[in-house]
């Protein structure tokens, strides 16, 4: 799981996005430069919207299934061909399910002891969520007791404060509604949408953080 996050550092968040938008949507930000997506498990469409990406983006991109709250939910995004699964809790039967199936997993943490949870199940590369309710600085924290884990933040992230909490130390990001403009995405002005992603990724990459 970590490799795959440092090859791909920004993660996008596809959360209730309509059918009739999802393949210009979700080409536009490839377009653009993104080639990580979680298809959020928390709208009904989740199963039919992942295996849609699955089939028809292109081979380089990796798809996985985020808000994955139970076993069953697990099995179902495994069927649909999710590349990694993501949740925001360490629930213990998803731990388990990810663990003796080795699936790349990112459980999501928020205190210590969620921390020492996931190591016994042989996962140390884990979603701090919700990051933007903490101290940018909290990833030092725990990464004092816990020196062998990486980070990647997700809950309240944005293309402005993304630099931010790579240059503290996070691995990744992941980031859902203020990815793009609302109003861009309502006018369904895709070739602007792209533009601002690909704005977005080269300066990071100018500022060596990709």
């Amino acid at each position: 799981m970590k490799n795959l996050i440092k090859k791909n550092p920004v993660i996008s968040i596809l959360r209730n996005t309509p059918d009739s938008d999802l393949p210009n949507y979700a080409n536009s930000l490839y377009e653009g430069g993104l080639r990580s997506f979680e298809v959020s498990f928390s709208a009904e469409n989740a199963v039919s919207q992942l295996k849609w990406m699955k089939q028809n983006m292109p081979e380089d991109t990796i798809i996985g299934a985020g808000t994955i709250l139970t076993e069953k939910e697990a099995a179902l995004a495994v069927e649909a061909g999710a590349d990694f699964l993501l949740s925001p809790s360490t629930n213990l039967e998803v731990l388990s399910y990810c663990a003796k199936n080795k699936i790349p997993f990112l459980p999501g943490v928020n205190t210590p002891t969620d921390v020492s949870i996931c190591l016994q199940y042989g996962f140390n590369t884990l979603k701090l969520f919700p990051a933007g309710d903490l101290p940018i600085g909290y990833i030092k924290s725990l990464r004092g007791p816990f020196p062998n884990t990486e980070y990647v933040a997700v809950g309240g992230i944005s293309p402005q404060n993304t630099p931010n909490y790579l240059q503290a130390g996070f691995i990744g990001v992941g980031i859902g509604s203020s990815l793009v403009n609302k109003k861009l995405f309502q006018e369904k002005n895709w070739p602007q949408i792209t533009r601002d992603i690909h704005t977005f990724m080269s300066t990071l990459r100018k500022d060596n953080l990709l």
